[in-house]
């Protein structure tokens, strides 16, 4: 069998937890039975032991497969990673999709999407990078007791992603640590109205107005500034043309997003002002997991 997911960009600037999208870059993984365990690591991370030896996947695979079917058989993985790793981009999401999605259908159990999505819950517990990896699209996320509720937009193909990934990470737990624990009534009412509007605009596919839309006053000023270059990334993103230019998830990541005929103009412009970044441009993604075999 064969299971690959993608990439997704998370917040989207004030939408905190709750707003994301899945962008076609993906990570895949090929399963065939074995008669002992056997794991091949290719891509991305490749070089770090611990994501060579795919821990999580591993685990959250046995634990579903060993569930679904009761058995402990052993299987041949191999793994090609794209997504960068912890830059903000869902990297763990994706293990996560994948691994539940393999689990089901190594042990021939029917499913749906949205059972996979509840069940990746128990090991993310933040519905927006999850609800785009399995869905597709653009995502409206939010969490009632142990279920997300979702909705999805398919988007456009005349739209790119501009990714600038830096050469180092933001971890998630340290980017939470700069966040204020209260916030005032002015700030919640800013970005709560953003959120709103955003959704509407990427519902009836408005774009013009996603430059007022994707500013944020709970998470996303405050951490960029663990690592100052962003703002400038930020910056010149817009002024080249983007639609929108926000922290990909906790970052280190920056998304942009923008009209095909556009994109190569702006990603050439952010890789000569930031050479040590990498800089690509891709199209988004409607689709989601997706397995065969």
């Amino acid at each position: 069998m064969k299971i690959t997911v993608p990439a997704t960009s998370a917040n989207l600037g004030p939408g905190f937890d709750s707003l994301g999208l899945s962008i076609d870059l993906r990570n895949e993984v090929i399963i065939k039975p074995s008669r002992f365990l056997s794991i091949s690591t290719q891509g991305e991370g490749s070089e770090h032991p611990k994501i060579r030896k795919n821990t999580l996947f591993l685990n959250i695979f046995n634990k579903h497969y060993k569930r679904l079917s009761g058995k402990h058989n052993t299987f041949r993985f191999e793994f090609t990673n794209r997504i960068p790793i912890s830059r903000g981009m869902g990297s763990s999401s994706a293990v996560i999709v994948a691994a539940i999605t393999a689990a089901h259908i190594a042990s021939d159990t029917r499913y749906n999407k949205r059972g996979i999505l509840n069940l990746a819950l128990k090991h993310e517990n933040h519905p927006d990078n999850i609800t785009s990896c399995v869905m597709g699209g653009f995502n409206v996320a939010c969490l009632e007791g142990d279920r997300v509720f979702s909705k999805k937009r398919r988007l456009p193909n005349y739209l790119r992603a501009v990714l600038v990934v830096p050469d180092r990470t933001i971890s998630t737990a340290r980017s939470r640590h700069v966040l204020p624990k209260s916030y005032s009534k002015e700030e919640l009412v800013y970005s709560l109205s953003r959120a709103a509007y955003m959704t509407a605009l990427f519902m009836s596919e408005s774009w013009d107005q996603l430059r007022i839309a994707s500013k944020d006053k709970i998470h996303q000023d405050r951490r960029m500034r663990m690592m100052p270059e962003l703002i400038e990334v930020q910056k010149l993103s817009l002024e080249k043309g983007s639609l929108m230019s926000t922290l990909s998830g906790s970052g280190s990541t920056f998304f942009s997003l923008c009209y095909e005929k556009d994109a190569e103009q702006i990603a050439a412009s952010l890789q000569e002002k930031f050479p040590q970044f990498r800089v690509f441009v891709k199209p988004l993604d409607n689709h989601g997991v997706i397995s065969k075999g």
